[in-house]
């Protein structure tokens, strides 16, 4: 992965993140460190699902895999939250 892919991973991980936080209802008990950190994963592991269902590479918006990630990053910010509630 070249540098240019990984600054866009970065970026697109942001904008995921702060959307899957927004799906989660009421008041998150994370950083946004964490939210960025979970929008990358749910980017990434999002383009891997969305790729083997073969709904990856679309004419215009990717939309069904945009779905996807943000699914995957409510999913993660609502399971940390979770986690850090119980501390």
């Amino acid at each position: 992965m070249e540098i240019d892919g990984v600054i866009s991973a970065i970026v697109i991980g942001i904008v995921i993140g702060i959307l899957g936080r927004l799906v989660v209802p009421g008041r998150q008990r994370i950083g946004i460190l964490w939210t960025i950190a979970v929008g990358i994963v749910a980017a990434l592991i999002g383009s891997a699902i969305a790729a083997a269902f073969d709904v990856a590479d679309t004419d215009g918006v990717d939309w069904i895999e945009w779905l996807i990630q943000i699914g995957l990053a409510a999913l993660g910010v609502a399971a940390l939250d979770r986690a850090r509630a119980r501390r």
